[in-house]
């Protein structure tokens, strides 16, 4: 179908709620990367750590098949919808606190239909600025991409395979090998549903991957790791998400560079996500 034809219109209107992520959910995220909780209340909170502080709470009987939410301000109207993150950017003008209550105001920056090697595709681009008052302490931007894709059609789409040739990781990595416990802790953690994440049967056979998909955000916080173990502040990140990676792989987030170039992935394989700090 035509993308930009049933998107034609679609202008959702901007929407501010308020929220914030508690000393026990810094505790519990903490623990999933093995940590002893890394902020208490009062504390800054780690970059992108407000994505397990200000979730939606559909009901259950307003999910789809793919466990995603039906209906929802900024999801397309498109007809057998997949959704998948693609990337986004991170501004930090002054950080977020353990404990303390924000306002967000979220909004569509952009809709753009696009054709790619596996098809036409939705690009959804949403700003959300967390707001102390009237300032403006923290500004995000996702880039979702959505596609109209029929149930059990394959995407063509393998395991990388590590490269045994591939240099060891520095002394600043972060190593992962994320299993099906760790992805759902942390759809736990997001109170994610999406099946493409702990449900076999239906990654295989309705969305077309080879296993469980590992989520595009925990990438993203991997990559972040690095200057945060460091003490290192975060005042931008800007980051893409290329390729999937699956359950049981290990992963590993490293330096690229030393102008602030990050990447996960696996060792040798073309990267899942690459990112620049600042």
């Amino acid at each position: 179908m035509d993308l930009a034809d049933a998107t034609q219109g679609w202008a959702p209107e901007p929407v501010t709620t308020t929220g914030g992520t508690s000393a026990w959910t810094v505790a519990a995220v903490s623990g999933m990367f093995d940590l002893d909780p890394v902020a208490g209340p009062g504390d800054p909170l780690p970059p992108m750590w407000h994505w397990f502080g200000f979730l939606e709470h559909p009901r259950t009987d307003e999910l789809g098949d793919d466990g995603h939410p039906l209906h929802g301000h900024f999801l397309p109207p498109i007809p057998d919808r997949r959704r998948m993150i693609a990337g986004g950017r991170l501004r930090v003008g002054e950080p977020m606190r353990v404990g303390e209550t924000y306002t967000r105001r979220s909004s569509l920056v952009s809709s753009q239909a696009k054709h790619g090697r596996s098809g036409d595709m939705l690009l959804v681009t949403v700003r959300t600025e967390f707001l102390a008052g009237d300032d403006v302490l923290v500004t995000e931007e996702s880039d979702v991409v959505y596609r109209s894709q029929a149930p059990g059609q394959a995407r063509g789409i393998a395991f990388d395979e590590p490269d045994a040739d591939a240099p060891p990781p520095s002394d600043e990595a972060v190593v992962l090998t994320p299993d099906e416990r760790l992805l759902f802790r942390f759809s736990a953690l997001t109170y994610n549903t999406h099946r493409i994440h702990y449900d076999q049967p239906y990654v295989t056979g309705v969305e077309g991957y080879p296993g469980p998909v590992v989520h595009g955000p925990l990438l993203a916080l991997m990559c972040l790791e690095i200057p945060r173990r460091r003490g290192h502040p975060v005042r931008s990140f800007d980051y893409r998400l290329s390729r999937p990676a699956f359950a049981g792989t290990r992963i590993v987030a490293d330096r690229t560079d030393d102008r602030g170039g990050v990447a996960a992935g696996v060792p040798g394989a073309p990267f899942s996500i690459t990112a620049t700090l600042g």
